[in-house]
């Protein structure tokens, strides 16, 4: 478990902990099978969620309109199999709540072919009307965010991009997704990256690659197109590399101020696989209705990196790849920044990178939360240098207030850090993520 700056080209503090990468790695994206019952929540991204353009009993055809965009922040839902809307309803989402959602019953001798739409052409199309074909698209950060892109890539008045990075780090264990597409999909990964050069007017772009992709890194640098402003960079392997405020001090040596944005350092970040997504989907004018996923972990037999329709059922996902009976936890994501799940009846959306499962053997529970004995060891971990132990005191106390006003609790991007090197076992990042919701809840009110 190394805590400490060894190397240049990275950010303070961080971890290192077990990468759990080989097994999948080295396994090319696999087309998954569709499944019989489609489910596509309306709320799948960060804003408001999208308003319904289709009813009960409509046929629809693969990449069709099934939702508009609900406002500025906000993408809509395209079609991911070709078949009939045989219910909309409430459907259970991975926070816990319910929400609108469609239920879409597979044509079982449909082709699939996606629905062609009109191409955004990069030589003539203007920085805003890219920005709406990628909204149109319904293009969200497929690293887990699912923060609606074309809200990212505004320049606001004032400020410039001079730099694009393009986030290959996939620093958090087991997940391969973004190494295999940088393998795979490198002529959409370049094209994606033309249309995001017009649309922020960077100069430059710097493809980041982590130390234990250097094969991808190898395979990028020798196809980069001539003449473009790109380059690929590699940095050491450190968790967690792929926060944007760390790879920007990796890449660049500039440090995000507390409470800015990658553009107050003239720099936009966009993770690899999303950029491919945008290079794959605007020269055709298409929605996004699939995205690869990592699916791998003890419980799975058959590990691999798949191309599964956004709305696939958890359940069905999970009996395909052979999921033993001896199931004890299924995450959605990475082990640190994922979130177990307590439902199988929910389904994959823009944002699951990953699907973990752990049976019995794998999962060991704490059997005590002891007191924090001030070793200073959560210190040492926290890339954004917060003193975790300080904010779970006050976390304790219930103390909200002084957690954000002077402890600075909203930088805090729940890297899971903390908990990880712990020894008392006190989940700090949980009391964090709690205590942020609060302070937000608050500070809405009072606007309100």
């Amino acid at each position: 478990m190394g805590l400490f700056n060894f190397h240049k080209n990275t950010f303070k503090h961080g971890v290192h902990p077990p990468e759990h990468k080989d097994e999948t790695s080295g396994l090319p994206i696999r087309q998954f099978p569709f499944s019989p019952l489609i489910i596509v929540p309306l709320s799948q991204h960060i804003g408001a969620p999208s308003q319904l353009v289709v009813r009960e009993g409509q046929e629809v055809v693969r990449g069709q309109l099934l939702a508009k965009a609900g406002g500025y922040v906000s993408v809509p839902q395209h079609a991911p199999v070709s078949g009939k809307v045989r219910k909309i309803g409430n459907v259970p989402t991975i926070s816990g709540k319910m929400t609108t959602g469609i239920y879409l019953e597979a044509f079982p001798a449909s082709s699939q072919e996606v629905l062609e739409g009109t191409p955004i052409p990069l030589e003539t199309a203007t920085p805003a009307q890219i920005l709406q074909g990628i909204q149109d698209a319904g293009i969200v950060g497929l690293g887990g965010a699912a923060f609606p892109t074309h809200v990212k890539l505004k320049i606001p008045d004032g400020k410039t991009c001079d730099t694009l990075i393009i986030n290959g780090i996939e620093c958090e264990p087991y997940l391969t997704t973004d190494h295999r597409v940088m393998l795979e999909q490198s002529d959409d990964i370049f094209m994606g990256i033309r249309y995001l050069l017009k649309s922020t007017g960077a100069k430059r772009c710097i493809i980041g690659i982590e130390a234990n992709k250097q094969d991808a890194a190898d395979y990028l640098t020798t196809h980069l197109p001539p003449g473009e402003p790109v380059t690929v960079q590699v940095v050491p392997v450190k968790y967690p590399q792929g926060a944007e405020k760390m790879l920007i001090t990796s890449l660049l040596g500039r440090e995000v101020p507390s409470g800015g944005l990658p553009i107050d350092v003239g720099c936009v970040v966009v993770n690899v696989a999303t950029t491919a997504e945008i290079g794959r989907l605007l020269p055709h004018g298409r929605g996004i209705q699939e995205r690869v996923i990592t699916i791998t972990g003890p419980g799975v037999k058959k590990k691999g990196n798949y191309l599964i329709p956004v709305g696939t059922p958890l359940r069905y996902v999970l009996e395909q790849v052979g999921a033993g009976e001896n199931i004890s936890e299924v995450y959605m994501g990475g082990p640190m920044m994922g979130v177990a799940v307590s439902n199988l009846d929910i389904s994959i959306t823009k944002g699951t990178s990953g699907i973990l499962v752990f049976t019995e053997n794998e999962v060991k529970r704490p059997s005590k939360v002891y007191p924090c004995i001030h070793c200073g060891a959560c210190v040492d971990a926290c890339p954004i240098s917060l003193n975790p132990s300080q904010l779970g005191i006050l976390a304790k106390f219930e103390a909200y207030d002084e957690m954000a006003e002077k402890h600075n609790l909203l930088d805090c991007f729940e890297c899971g850090s903390c908990s990880y090197v712990c020894p008392s076992h006190i989940p700090l990042v949980q009391y964090f993520r709690l205590s942020k919701g609060i302070v937000r809840k608050r500070k809405a009110a009072v606007k309100g």
